[in-house]
């Protein structure tokens, strides 16, 4: 593999237990194959980008 394939850190799961959703304050979902933190009840799913999640509301993808 060269360095545009290979993975980068993972997201360590512990760090669900501090992390809420920015809009709601509400509870969130990992995505293991988005590499996403989901937000049902803001319905919006946060990026996590080298295994550090980006937990802004302008950055967030919006659920279909």
């Amino acid at each position: 593999m060269n360095a545009h394939t290979t993975p980068g850190p993972k997201f360590d799961r512990r760090m669900l237990e501090s992390l809420i959703c920015p809009q709601t304050r509400g509870r969130l979902d990992y995505d293991v194959d988005r590499q996403e933190l989901v937000s049902k009840a803001a319905n919006l799913a946060f990026p996590i980008r080298e295994g550090i999640p980006v937990m802004l509301i302008d950055e967030a993808r919006v659920l279909d």
